[in-house]
């Protein structure tokens, strides 16, 4: 049986670990994300009162995330009728409904107050995301049917405890790149509810 030297191995992977660390942590702080309102906290769950958000969407396909993102992708990057690059933010929004999944990013501040260009072509379309109150669980790993079905029914099970009703599908926040360790990874789901007693 092999052994391996432990100290030797600590010093190359806690480097690396902390390194990855940092590079999400940094690539965080300078990634504009939508202001919230926490409401309320019951461990890994949250009331949050969230503001409009103007958000740029397109379907998406078989592909999964990668069809979807590359056409969001373009629009940022100056495929619209100003020909003008929109800084990418967090997190990536994506819709579940089962008859137009869809992937969306939330416009930044200053696009919003300056006027978000029109998207060139017919596959992205601008919209909003009325101001209201979502229920939220944060949970860890990659982006597999597996953990966001389990995230579901663990946030659903939570608002049935708490008795607050809610409506929609169920929408998903992936905040990191593809690159970013699945351990450094923040996902969460959220569901917007109806009545809730603060």
């Amino acid at each position: 049986m092999r052994r391996y030297n432990v100290p030797i191995l600590l010093a190359i992977i806690l480097p690396i670990a902390a390194a990855a660390f940092w590079l999400v942590s940094t690539s965080r702080a300078a990634t504009e994300t939508p202001e919230y309102k926490v409401i309320r906290t019951d461990e890994e769950f949250e009331i949050r009162d969230y503001p409009a958000l103007t958000i740029a969407t397109t379907p998406m396909n078989d592909d999964g995330m990668n069809g979807g993102f590359r056409e969001l992708f373009r629009f940022i990057t100056g495929k619209n009728e100003g020909v003008e690059k929109i800084e990418m933010t967090a997190p990536v929004l994506i819709d579940t409904a089962k008859d137009h999944k869809s992937m969306s990013f939330i416009m930044p501040k200053k696009a919003v107050e300056k006027g978000v260009p029109k998207p060139a072509g017919e596959t992205v379309k601008l919209g909003k995301v009325e101001a209201a109150k979502f229920a939220v669980l944060r949970f860890a790993g990659g982006r597999t049917a597996e953990n966001e079905k389990a995230a579901i029914e663990k946030l659903k099970a939570w608002l049935a405890g708490q008795k607050t009703a809610h409506k929609g599908d169920p929408i998903f926040a992936y905040y990191d790149p593809p690159w970013t360790p699945v351990f450094l990874r923040r996902n969460e789901v959220m569901i917007r509810i109806e009545k809730h007693h603060d």
